[in-house]
């Protein structure tokens, strides 16, 4: 299958790479994309070198799929040309997320909503993901009501400047260009992306208006505070859930232990729980501490990891192209020598 990559050059588009190569998705030829200033760049894919070409090149080669890390505008502006030319389009920008004829797609738990004329689909926010892949098996058992979640962002989830950023000032440092309004090592930020009216940042309304949206379902109430700490390995997230029904906690342990992409660590007395370091490159979501919200009835809490480039971003899309090619969706190319 001929695959483009637009944004090649970044950090999500290099990782998409990664696990396009990871996953043996079988690519009859790639197309590195990027903007006019990296066209001409050299990339590597599977030992081989290819040159990034412009967006125009990328259409005239008419991929079956482009999977799109190149930000909103430029999603916005050229995700549509790319559909009109008959590919589809696997966006991870937030450009067509709450977009009502889109799909927000997690594929494991709606990617059975799309269908061939699904020219444009998008990528949840990172946050989101790793939040719904755990709570959908829960909800689908006890329904969940209110969902009440504190995020720890990896700086990963800014972009290279982002990090290099964080280890200039691990250094000392100072007259790197700064990302953050404030210095990030050694402190947490409770602020990623813009504040609103309302006093919540983009990125909390992201979580709240997507989790409906994948989860198809508006009565869950979600509230989100997200927070950017000093680590590269991905997000974590702290989440209590209060349902409409009780639930047994092995019982909950079970329906995790057993949920698509989903790997319970818990087991708190030999110090085994989920955390960043551990979930680097890696592709599930990690549960752990698991436990009873004893201050009210049927609430629980968890704590959710996941590498935020990875199943947050890169290994999401591709999953996505993989559930295309799989249920013919899409044509795929002659077969390869």
């Amino acid at each position: 299958m001929k695959i483009a990559v637009v944004g090649a050059t970044g950090l999500v588009g290099g990782e998409i790479l990664k696990v396009l190569e990871e996953r043996n998705f079988p690519v009859s030829e790639l197309i590195p994309v990027a903007s006019e200033r990296s066209v001409g760049k050299q990339i590597e894919f599977k030992g081989k070198p290819y040159t990034v070409v412009s967006f125009d090149d990328a259409i005239a080669a008419k991929p079956a799929i482009a999977i799109f890390s190149a930000g909103g505008g430029t999603s916005l502006e050229l995700a549509p040309k790319f559909a009109e030319a008959g590919i589809f389009v696997v966006d991870n920008s937030s450009a067509w997320r709450m977009d009502p004829t889109k799909k927000l797609v997690v594929p494991e738990i709606n990617a059975d909503t799309l269908t061939a004329d699904d020219k444009i689909i998008a990528n949840p926010n990172c946050s989101t993901i790793q939040m719904v892949v755990a709570l959908k098996p829960l909800h689908d058992r006890y329904k969940a009501k209110r969902v009440v979640v504190s995020t720890y962002q990896s700086v990963t989830g800014t972009g290279k400047a982002a990090v290099d950023q964080l280890f200039a000032e691990r250094k000392g440092d100072k007259d790197t260009k700064k990302v953050y309004p404030h210095p990030i090592d050694l402190n947490v930020l409770p602020h990623i992306d813009s504040f609103l009216d309302n006093g919540y940042t983009k990125e909390e309304m992201k979580m709240i208006n997507e989790t409906k949206k994948i989860m198809g379902d508006d009565s869950i109430k979600v509230t989100a505070t997200t927070v950017r700490i000093p680590t590269i390995g991905g997000h974590s997230e702290s989440v209590n859930i209060e349902f409409e029904n009780d639930f047994d906690l092995t019982e909950v342990v079970e329906l995790l232990s057993n949920a698509e992409g989903v790997i319970v660590q818990d087991d708190p007395k030999n110090y085994v729980y989920p955390m960043p370091l551990t979930a680097h490159g890696r592709d599930e979501v990690f549960v752990g501490r698991i436990r009873r919200d004893e201050t009210q009835p049927n609430t629980l809490n968890m704590w959710i990891v996941a590498d935020n480039l990875r199943k947050g971003a890169a290994t999401n899309a591709v999953q996505i192209a993989e559930y295309l090619m799989k249920n013919k969706l899409v044509e795929t190319a002659e077969p390869v020598a």
